[in-house]
């Protein structure tokens, strides 16, 4: 594991539409038929990553949180299936029920779309308006595995409530960091 942190992107880039294979319903799904009314937050995570597992059950109370706000998340995991085996689909679909995931989680075997959004690390988040114009590219909190902060997603939660209020996002938005996304060679 090589601790890598969110690329620096401009704020303001439309999201990269993207039709990727739900490991749960075994349907493709499409960003556009999946965003929500008010914002949609994608998050590149996996099963193994323990910067991720560290804030998984954060991320599912903030998606329940907000779906009734009109924000949607969706999770995808573009990991190296073949060096990194607990992150296929069929583990994803196990972890997914298993945690009664409230948001689509979507398999990128090409890692084309991990590309497409610049994301480096997992977990990896890039936050979108209604317009899904990107608002927000940053971490969920303060909190890593053993640095004994507290798990509240209270920065990425501050930038939601924004969304919903109709307000501006503050700027200041210290990047995401875990371990390196499991590029094919």
């Amino acid at each position: 594991m090589a601790l890598t942190f969110t690329t620096e992107l401009g704020l303001g880039f439309t999201a990269p539409d993207f039709n990727l294979p739900d490991v749960v319903s075994g349907t493709s799904k499409s960003l556009n038929e999946m965003k929500g009314e008010k914002g949609t937050v994608v998050a590149f995570i996996c099963n193994h990553c323990p910067y991720v597992i560290h804030m998984r059950e954060e991320l599912i109370k903030m998606a329940n949180d907000y779906l009734e706000q009109g924000i949607k998340f969706i999770a995808i995991s573009s990991n190296d299936v073949v060096n990194y085996p607990a992150d296929a689909p069929d583990k994803m679909k196990e972890l997914a029920l298993a945690l009664n995931f409230p948001f689509p989680y979507l398999y990128d075997e090409t890692q084309e779309v991990a590309k497409a959004y610049d994301a480096a690390c997992t977990p990896d988040f890039a936050v979108f308006d209604g317009d899904l114009n990107c608002v927000y590219r940053g971490r969920i909190d303060g909190s890593t595995p053993g640095n004994g902060v507290p798990v509240t997603g209270d920065e990425m939660r501050k930038a939601l409530d924004q969304i919903v209020a109709g307000e501006s996002i503050e700027q200041d938005q210290l990047p995401s960091c875990g371990c390196n996304i499991k590029w094919k060679f």
